[in-house]
């Protein structure tokens, strides 16, 4: 016989070396939909611990983005970690359907509600938009190989969900938290609304800023809180302002209490400052001499008097410590109409409010010959030029500084004095209560229970009424004199809730007032809609608590990107604290913004935006659920072509480790084939045993959120463990030895076996892949790998009986390195043709002689030589390399004396046995 190729056990697979994973992972999807996966997932976990990862509802507005890809890959890989470790993991998504952008959309199509077309009919057509868009989003999300309910998801504007968060609304007002009161909002005149936190976004811009001269009535009263004499010279205070829009609107002007201010001499002129900002302002004034005359606390000038700069109106000195001592003059001028601090201090002193500013940003008529009808952001040179008429200004600067923009329109928004409804923040503690909730709840990162602890100590009190038209309404009865509600509010929004749970907010809007009260003449419907935050801030009651599939527990993970702090975060700890006294998660996890390869943040405006879609037409869907799981999701994550290609050929590594495995059981049938751990070979039982403590650190890397790890313990497994070291020794065994011998089949079990667990590990990152390798497994099984959990065996490994297998590592990387110097000067090919003989102590040759004859499979050499050195002349063991002089057999390639008997000409004794015998005996390689 000359061939001998068909005598050996050669790997044979129909998995494909190249996924085509692009075509095949659509086929799976099909599958999954027609087979209904998620049901069958539910079904099989049925009975086990439950597992909350609550969706926060992505906005149903446009394509999905890759910010939109990682959220949601990344809520999938928990998911389907949780499933394998035992829990019952529902995953429900959500959608919020409410509110401006998409009012915005219809607007463009059929004009301003009220005015082109009915409020009602527009609500109809923003319902209609809003599904349209949910059921391209789902197909995009889909295609991500997210498994969830798709067919029973929750939306904010479905009739029980909008009831529901009227619910809410009503515990919240049954509890006393909801007030009315005129307080400055931000305001965006683009969405003709009042903004949340959560809606706004600061930008830095470049503004004008003035230094302005308040004049003083009475010098006397000055001069004697200085300790001076008289002298009739004009006093001048100095402010400071980055918005001159607002002087118009001025009521005082506010110091701080505890600040040294000084009496400045320049130039025959007295100026009053801030000690802490007089240098400042000297550099910006550049006189040729100063004199510092006087100096006095900020208290003792409280209710001194001086002249507006440019109206007939004379304003006190207030005192607050909200005023910044480290930039302007230490003395800020107070408008309360426009500003919160300027509000709350104006409130302590008794100022009253004015309104001059109308919703389109516009001074009515009357509040100034040279302003009325002018837009606010347009009259920084009028207000200059009547500041110099009256001899008030000082100097100006342009300076950047960070201001509020609508995060819709990108456009500048200010604050402006309305009347809306609030939740009260300071009611029963409430912040403080919130805080101590803070305390009890993990945060990944670390940073979020301070960030948010600092978030809910200084926001003022949540502003939840909108001036809008698609939306929950705000289900409240007023009296028309005093604004005061109706007694049986709560009675009436219980009627209303059992009508809008069957027909919808519609009908709160079709309600006539004569219909529900008897003294219909006194009281008036509130036509604002309530805040999206609420909506989506609410669904701990009107979704967590509702769904049947929940089971009335509470969520354990909230996890969404770094702006929901003031967010969805935010809305949610308040709401739940408030009805229930109680944190609404346990754990929250934040992502970072996606950002491009130079850092920076993706956006449709700036053009550097990636569609999710487009990698996946590229690169596939696992890999690009790979890339998210290899990244540093908690900060800022960087997308580009160059780094999915890095993560495409660590996506190669594992499948080619994955190809090897299935090639090398072709023919194993684990009921027939399988053997028992006290028959195994050593080197798969250690390998066995490796595989299970790596299983333990992928575990806790899954239960920790960590993915990096995952895949880095995933990486050493397949290439190092796997393919640098177990692959390249049992290739010899599995390939030469008889196909029903132990020493085979030993290695085909373990490798069935790491099939098993690998599978398994992938299944939440690369989810069509493992699906993929599931069919192609033997033995029977569950039809998908999702219902599965975590692979066991039965088996508590005793020590080892040789336990110096990292020893033997060592030697072997040796022997490697010194093969590979040979390799390179080509004196040596194939590490076949190398005999190796290894010097070392008694006690090292001792414990490699009982490997015998096996020892040189696992440094894959033809021959070793074991040579106790007496005299201690190297430390631990010593190597040298001979090249053989044997001839190589045909059959297995290794160099040893061929047999002479004519008819097994060019294979070795070993191939003889192999082939004609029964077979040689493996113990420990």
């Amino acid at each position: 016989m000359k061939n001998y190729k068909y005598t050996l056990n050669l790997p044979k697979t129909k998995f494909p070396m190249k996924g085509n994973l692009i075509s095949k992972e659509k086929k799976i999807i099909k599958t999954w939909n027609l087979k209904n996966i998620y049901k069958k997932i539910q079904k099989s976990k049925n009975k086990k611990k439950i597992y909350i990862l609550h969706d926060g509802p992505i906005y149903a507005n446009g394509h999905i983005h890759i910010g939109h890809a990682i959220n949601k890959i990344i809520k999938d890989i928990i998911i389907k970690s949780k499933n394998l470790s035992g829990f019952n993991a529902p995953y429900i998504p959500g959608w919020d359907c409410h509110g401006l952008p998409i009012e915005l959309e219809i607007e463009k199509k059929y004009g301003k509600p009220g005015i082109k077309i009915s409020k009602s009919e527009f609500r109809k057509k923003c319902r209609i938009y809003a599904n349209k868009q949910i059921l391209i989003q789902k197909k995009e999300f889909i295609r991500l190989g997210v498994i969830a309910d798709w067919k029973n998801p929750y939306l904010t504007m479905n009739y029980n969900t909008e009831a529901n968060i009227i619910n809410v609304f009503k515990k919240i007002l049954k509890l006393g938290y909801l007030i009315n009161g005129e307080k400055p909002i931000h305001w965006c005149i683009n969405c003709q609304s009042s903004l949340s936190e959560a809606e706004i976004e600061y930008n830095n811009i470049k503004s004008l800023s003035l230094y302005i001269l308040f004049k003083s009535i009475k010098n006397d009263k000055i001069l004697n809180k200085f300790n001076i004499k008289k002298f009739t010279n004009d006093i001048n205070l100095v402010i400071w302002t980055t918005t001159p829009w607002t002087l118009i609107l001025n009521k005082a002007i506010a110091i701080n209490p505890n600040e040294i201010y000084q009496l400045i001499k320049i130039s025959n002129k007295y100026f009053i400052l801030s000690k802490n900002t007089t240098i400042n302002i000297i550099k910006l004034m550049k006189p040729k001499k100063w004199k510092i005359i006087a100096k006095c606390k900020g208290k003792k000038l409280e209710f001194c008097y001086f002249k507006h700069p440019f109206i007939n109106l004379n304003v006190p000195i207030i005192l607050s410590n909200h005023v910044n001592l480290y930039i302007g003059s230490g003395a800020v001028h107070i408008a309360p109409e426009h500003g919160l601090d300027d509000f709350l201090i104006s409130k302590k002193y008794l100022i009253k409010t004015l309104t001059k500013v109308n919703k389109n940003g516009i001074y009515i008529n009357g509040t100034h010959l040279l302003l009325d009808k002018k837009f606010i952001f347009d009259v920084n040179n009028i207000i200059i030029k009547l500041l110099k008429q009256n001899k008030n200004f000082l100097k100006k600067q342009k300076i950047i500084h960070k201001y509020p923009h609508c995060w819709r329109h990108k456009t500048k928004i200010f604050l402006r004095i309305t009347p809306q409804w609030f939740i009260n923040l300071n009611k029963n503690n409430l912040k403080e209560e919130i805080i101590k909730n803070i305390q009890k709840i993990k945060w990944i990162p670390s940073w979020g229970k301070l960030h948010m602890e600092n978030m809910i100590k200084n926001r003022p009190d949540w502003c939840i009424s909108r001036q809008r038209t698609w939306g929950v309404p705000i289900t409240l009865i007023i009296n028309k004199k005093n604004l005061k509600l109706h007694p049986d509010n709560i009675k009436i929004i219980e009627n209303i809730i059992k009508v809008i749970k069957k027909k919808g907010t519609q009908e709160w809007w079709n309600l006539k007032i004569k219909n529900i009260i008897k003294e219909k003449k006194k009281y008036t419907k509130i036509n604002d809609i309530l805040d999206v935050w609420f909506d989506s801030g609410t669904t701990h009651y009107s979704i967590i608590k509702k769904r049947n599939e929940y089971k009335g527990n509470n969520s354990n993970l909230y996890i969404e990107g770094i702006d929901q702090y003031r967010g969805w975060f935010m809305s949610s700890l308040i709401t739940s604290i408030i009805i229930t006294g109680k944190s609404p998660y346990k754990e929250i996890i934040t992502h970072g913004f996606v950002v491009d390869k130079k850092k920076k943040k993706m956006s449709k405006s700036v053009g550097n935006i990636i569609k999710p879609l487009d990698l996946i037409k590229k690169f596939s869907c696992d890999v690009l659920r790979l890339w998210v799981a290899y990244s540093e999701y908690t900060n800022e994550i960087i997308v580009s072509n160059k780094l999915l290609k890095k993560t495409t050929e660590i996506y190669r590594k594992i499948r080619n480790t994955i190809r090897f495995l299935l090639s090398n059981i072709n023919d194993f049938k684990p009921n027939i084939n399988l053997i028992n751990y006290n028959k195994m070979i050593i080197l798969d039982l250690y390998i066995l045993n490796y595989t299970l403590k790596i299983q333990n650190k992928i575990k806790k890397a899954y239960d920790k959120y960590n993915f990096i790890k995952v895949i880095k313990y995933l990486i050493k497994f397949c290439t190092i463990k796997m393919g640098s070291f177990y692959f390249d020794i049992i290739k010899d065994r599995q390939y030469t030895n008889k196909k029903n011998s132990i020493s085979r089949r030993s290695g085909q079990t373990v490798m069935f076996y790491i099939l098993e667990f690998l599978v398994r590990w992938i299944s939440p990152i690369l989810s069509f892949t493992a699906d993929e390798i599931w069919s192609y497994l033997p033995g029977y099984r569950s039809k998908f790998i999702f219902t599965e959990e975590w692979y066991n065996i039965n088996y508590k490994f005793k020590k080892l009986k040789i336990n110096f297998l990292k020893q033997i590592i060592k030697i072997k990387y040796k022997i490697n390195k010194k093969i590979e110097i040979l390799r390179k000067i080509k004196k040596i090919g194939s590490s076949l043709k190398a005999n190796v003989i290894i010097y070392s102590n008694k006690k090292l040759i001792k414990c490699l002689n009982k490997f015998k004859k096996e020892l040189h499979f696992i440094f894959i050499v033809s021959k070793i030589k074991l040579i106790i050195l007496k005299k201690k002349k190297i430390n631990n063991f010593k190597i040298n390399i001979i090249i053989s002089k044997k001839k190589k057999c045909n059959r297995c390639w290794h160099y040893s004396k061929k047999c002479n008997i004519s008819k097994y000409i060019g294979i070795c004794n070993r191939c003889i046995i192999n082939i004609f015998g029964k077979g040689e005996i493996r113990k420990f390689i």
